[in-house]
């Protein structure tokens, strides 16, 4: 399964051993090119409100959970997603889902 990539406003739930009890979960603050500036949403047992660097490569593994992703819910995003969605067919060229997503871009549906 692919992960989304990384973007800011994305909340994780943190599923290292010593956290998961502690039902930790961070917000993506800022993305750097290695590393993502998180902040600490929810700690049993921690300091909510603490920073916490982490790389953009343990975020994407299993080491974090996705539990929320803003894009999902942008109307721009679910219009591009159907839009995406009706020219993917067999034989279905890049040209096709630019100019649906070029569609979607310039009409906002």
């Amino acid at each position: 399964m692919t992960r989304p990539a990384v973007t800011a406003g994305q909340l994780y739930r943190d599923l290292a051993p010593d956290m998961k009890n502690r039902d930790r979960r961070l917000r993506v603050i800022s993305v750097g090119d290695v590393r993502a500036e998180l902040v600490v949403e929810h700690d049993l047992g921690g300091l909510a409100g603490k920073r916490a660097p982490v790389s953009l490569n343990r975020l994407r593994s299993t080491a974090f959970e996705l539990l929320e992703d803003p894009a999902e819910h942008d109307p721009l995003y679910l219009a591009l997603l159907a839009a995406i969605s009706d020219v993917h067919r067999a034989g279905a060229t890049p040209a096709d889902y630019a100019r649906a997503a070029l569609h979607v871009h310039r009409t906002g549906k």
